[in-house]
């Protein structure tokens, strides 16, 4: 059977310039990545791919080259135009959570709706599904303070998840929690790739990296190596082999 495309960028480059200095942030990256598929980008601070991450999430735009994201040519959008196709296309999970402090994990769920214009009910039924499917079925009408690190990453996860986004896009999403923490919140991402959903996750770090199927490793603002990950079902292993 033949793999859809999802996301395909070409000569993608993003430059910096100041002064009289040109700063490469990116160089010529080209990569095409499928529908349910869970990839890697992996790489030391200072190798492009947070630049990168900010492409395929449309939070900027190239200096140069081609992005297609499910059939939209999105590399020369306005930025209210991207600002569009982020609501309705990508779920965004961020290391730090961004959520609201002083709204429930039920409205903190639902704001993504608001935004894409679903009345008042439809929006409380999506979020109530969306918390049930991350185990936070019971914590709908807590507040941020009032729930673990791991807690407050599921709530990020089932914001991200309820507008039925094409793409799951996670930035370091464990980088603030402990390491038990952190093998339940990607076991979750595993799960949600399971059921049908793109997941790309950006980190720096290699355990983490190692739950992907596929790891893209940037240096440089280029392409390192770009391969399935052979170590996938022993790592997985070891790591239920811990948690027993």
């Amino acid at each position: 059977m033949q793999m859809e495309e999802l996301i395909k960028i070409e000569h993608l480059q993003k430059v910096y310039k100041i002064g009289d200095e040109e700063i490469f942030a990116l160089r010529d990256v080209s990569l095409t990545i499928y529908k349910n598929e869970y990839v890697a980008l992996m790489g030391p601070s200072g190798s492009g791919k947070s630049t990168l991450m900010n492409m395929l999430g449309c939070l900027d735009s190239p200096t140069s080259g081609e992005y297609t994201l499910n059939k939209l040519a999105v590399a020369k959008m306005s930025d209210n135009q991207l600002a569009e196709v982020r609501n309705k296309q990508i779920g965004f999970v961020f290391q730090t959570f961004n959520l609201l402090p002083r709204s429930t994990t039920l409205d903190n769920v639902a704001l993504p709706l608001v935004y894409a214009g679903y009345k008042d009910e439809e929006r409380k039924a999506r979020a109530k599904a969306v918390l049930e499917s991350v185990g936070l079925g019971n914590r709908m009408y807590h507040k941020p303070n009032e729930l673990s690190g791991g807690q407050r990453q599921r709530v990020a996860i089932a914001r991200a998840l309820v507008n039925d986004p094409a793409i799951i896009l996670a930035d370091e999403p464990t980088g603030n929690l402990d390491s038990k923490t952190s093998v339940e919140i990607m076991g979750l991402f595993e799960e949600i790739h399971k059921k049908g959903n793109t997941v790309i996750l950006v980190t720096h770090e290699e355990d983490i990296a190692l739950h992907a199927h596929r790891i893209v490793r940037l240096k440089d603002g280029m392409i390192e190596s770009d391969a399935p990950n052979t170590q996938i079902t022993t790592y997985r292993n070891r790591i239920e082999n811990m948690s027993a």
